[in-house]
């Protein structure tokens, strides 16, 4: 089970279609601990000061000694909302799955390129008492020059919006670090690259072969992911479980969805390998969507006039809990999850 500590509530599993009809409603008892949501719940110069840097030339190693390091890692090279001497200042910033070995080099302008940036990943990589087997990058403006400077080292380069650790940074950065730099620019801050309403993609059908037999969505409390909940590492088959901000309530609810399928361990496999990033309710399109890789969609489903509601629903937890939402795929409402994400979607503006 997710978790014996939730009390177990009848919900609503609904059928799978990608009809004009889709989902056709059939009442299903479950007992595992998933609760169905209800209508109204809704410095003088540049620097990586967060590392003690003093200038564009520094650079910095931070590693937690008390935790242990993650094999996976994450990476930005990007300009920032700084400008030094009539120059954008830019940044490498690495960190791992757990945020907590992070490495901070900013770069002149004229030294942006995929030796530089392999030179700061390799002296990272030596720096470091776990070395890493991935990396992840979600910045698709720049995927040839970081898939050039990784495809020379020795790990897997994932393009990938699971980047949740060095989001949770950025964030970070851009609300504490990069406002108090000289030449800061406000307006360069303020670029939003995640306009839904702009967005033109079409997503993907899913393969027949993959699709889920029924679904619900559902939610369960944010306690349950925390240390002495009952979500972890041995229980979500091949899932992930991103970082939660610390200052996020303990009793609130996540909002997530359940995928019943008698091909679990297969969809779960086929979503581990597509770098799933988070799940969107389409609301206009009235489209269930899956985020994978850097810019990929997946029609999940299609949503009535119910499902919609529901869709908002979720939409709004999403929100109350900065886009933190899980997917779980399970073979039936008792089984153990095949694969169980808890998922965050990534902040615009990044």
């Amino acid at each position: 089970m997710v978790s014996s500590k939730i009390v177990s509530l009848a919900m609503m599993c609904v059928s799978i279609s990608f009809t004009a009809n889709a989902f056709v409603t059939r009442p299903a008892t479950k007992s595992f601990s998933f609760i169905a949501p209800s209508a109204h719940v809704s410095s003088s110069s540049p620097s990586c000061s967060a590392l003690h840097m003093s200038s564009v030339e520094e650079k910095g190693f931070e590693s937690s000694a008390a935790v242990s390091g993650s094999a996976e890692w994450e990476l930005d090279c990007y300009s920032r909302p700084v400008v030094a001497d009539g120059k954008k200042l830019w940044e490498v910033l690495i960190t791992d799955s757990s945020g907590k070995m992070r490495v901070c080099e900013a770069l002149p302008s004229n030294r942006v390129n995929s030796r530089e940036l392999r030179r700061v990943v390799e002296e990272a990589i030596d720096k470091a008492d776990v070395k890493p087997s991935t990396i992840r990058f979600f910045r698709g403006a720049m995927f040839n020059m970081i898939n050039i400077a990784l495809s020379e080292v020795e790990v897997v380069a994932r393009p990938s919006r699971a980047t949740y650790a060095l989001a949770q940074w950025l964030e970070e950065r851009y609300r504490d670090v990069y406002p108090k730099m000289e030449g800061y620019r406000q307006s360069m801050a303020m670029a939003d690259t995640g306009s839904s309403f702009l967005d033109i993609r079409t997503p993907t059908k899913l393969p027949d072969a993959l699709r889920g037999e029924k679904y619900a969505f559902v939610s369960l409390p944010l306690a349950e992911f925390r240390e002495g909940g009952g979500i972890n590492a041995e229980n979500i088959g091949v899932g992930r479980i991103c970082p939660i901000d610390d200052d996020l309530a303990s009793d609130e609810f996540v909002s997530g969805i359940v995928i019943l399928s008698s091909r679990a361990k297969a969809l779960a496999s086929w979503m581990a390998g597509t770098e799933i990033s988070s799940l969107s309710a389409d609301l206009r399109r009235r489209n269930l969507v899956i985020e994978a890789d850097i810019n990929t969609q997946f029609l999940m489903a299609r949503l009535n006039d119910g499902q919609r509601e529901e869709g908002a629903i979720f939409e709004e937890g999403k929100d109350k809990l900065r886009g933190l939402h899980f997917v779980s795929v399970q073979k039936d409402e008792d089984d153990d999850p095949a694969g169980f994400w808890l998922l965050r979607e990534m902040p615009s503006g990044l």
